[in-house]
């Protein structure tokens, strides 16, 4: 599946002159939005729907997922949607032959919050942690 595919709207464009990186905003979002995303991703796992809980971060309009955090309900810059491993693997994002090195490098869904992040440019997966470290 290609990026096309997951977005198939551009976002519009705000006149920004400079570019800032959206990760900035990104974590900004996920720090207010952890809790939540925290008891979505435990309920997944103990309702036994997957064992690897996705959250999809973007922008736009995405086909994947189910949609948690409206960023327009909520005035902030980042839409998250819940989704899981088994999802990603039978729409090609993770291809076959990469699921067990996937799941090899899936952090604790129980200390991180696994994140596909989506922009115009690209995607890639970031683990976020729920708590700071001491």
């Amino acid at each position: 599946m290609d990026i096309e595919e997951l977005m198939p709207q551009q976002p519009e464009e705000a006149g920004k002159d400079k570019k800032v990186s959206p990760l900035v905003s990104l974590e900004k979002d996920l720090e207010l939005y952890k809790e939540s995303i925290h008891e979505i991703a435990v309920e997944i796992i103990a309702e036994g729907i997957s064992k690897h809980p996705i959250f999809v971060a973007h922008q736009h309009t995405v086909s994947i997922g189910e949609m948690i955090l409206n960023r327009e309900e909520l005035n902030t810059n980042w839409t998250i949607q819940a989704s899981m491993f088994e999802e990603f693997v039978e729409k090609g994002i993770i291809k076959p032959e990469y699921k067990e090195l996937f799941l090899k490098a899936y952090k604790k869904p129980e200390d991180y919050m696994c994140v596909f992040v989506i922009v115009p440019e690209g995607a890639n997966f970031i683990y976020y942690p729920y708590h700071a470290k001491r």
